[in-house]
């Protein structure tokens, strides 16, 4: 048996682990009290982390969004709708006078929301609403220059579902801005720390998977264009250092 065999093959020992150390969270999931619980508090902890995980991947941010303006429509004025809004953390990032419209699926995000709103007033707010990614429907068709969606498609129930409404809600030629964690090569250590911490990551992420290969999604959705690359995110001690990065055009 080689060393990446012998590996996999300790996954669900150590999985099992995992669980046992978790097991009140997985009680009260069984009871169905955890998820009421996570979706209240997760959004107080997110807006902690997130301020931290901007600090370490500023430089990275400010990159990927310095070319927002060239996809804005005919008027001059970028419309943008960013999906799982969170907090806002991307909204410093954004340029003066973009139309910004805000989505998450859950309303308790609202008031870091508003928050980070009232500290970013070079924006336009259109509105909040409270929609998953995979239904977008209050949006219409063709309407926005530019999506963007960070750290969200870890945790959705679809990505292609999700990847179908950006190509709906965006006008042809407009662009698709993405930055997630994803799951290491299958050969790696990370890769196999990932898969044992899976299962319970998931409830205590509110639904984040650590093994998702999103880049294939986004390689199969029917974009005319994909300027993506990999990094190594300066996060030390998480399973979540591996990175893709980048925007599709319609």
């Amino acid at each position: 048996m080689d060393s990446r065999s012998a590996r996999t093959a300790l996954v669900p020992f150590f999985q099992g682990c995992v669980k046992l150390l978790a097991l009140p969270i997985y009680v009260l999931s069984f009871l169905g009290y955890w998820d009421p619980v996570c979706k209240r508090i997760f959004p107080y902890f997110m807006s902690k982390l997130s301020k931290r995980y901007n600090q370490k991947l500023h430089k990275e941010k400010e990159l990927l969004f310095s070319n927002l303006e060239s996809f804005a429509g005919v008027s001059g004025q970028l419309s943008l709708l960013e999906i799982g809004t969170g907090s806002g953390t991307n909204f410093p990032f954004y340029p003066p006078c973009c139309q910004v419209t805000c989505t998450d699926p859950n309303p308790n995000f609202e008031t870091y929301l508003q928050q980070s709103m009232a500290e970013n007033r070079h924006l336009v707010f259109e509105r909040f609403l409270v929609s998953s990614g995979e239904d977008l429907h209050q949006v219409p068709d063709s309407s926005v220059d530019v999506v963007v969606c960070t750290l969200v498609l870890c945790s959705v129930h679809s990505v292609p579902a999700v990847l179908e409404e950006v190509l709906r809600v965006l006008r042809r030629g407009g662009a698709f801005y993405f930055m997630e964690h994803v799951a290491a090569d299958r050969s790696s250590w990370t890769y196999f720390w990932q898969q044992i911490y899976d299962p319970t990551w998931r409830y205590l992420g509110d639904g984040c998977s650590l093994i998702r290969e999103t880049w294939k999604d986004l390689e199969n959705a029917k974009f005319s264009e994909l300027k993506l690359r990999r990094i190594n995110a300066p996060l030390k001690w998480t399973p979540t250092r591996p990175h893709i990065l980048g925007y599709a055009v319609k």
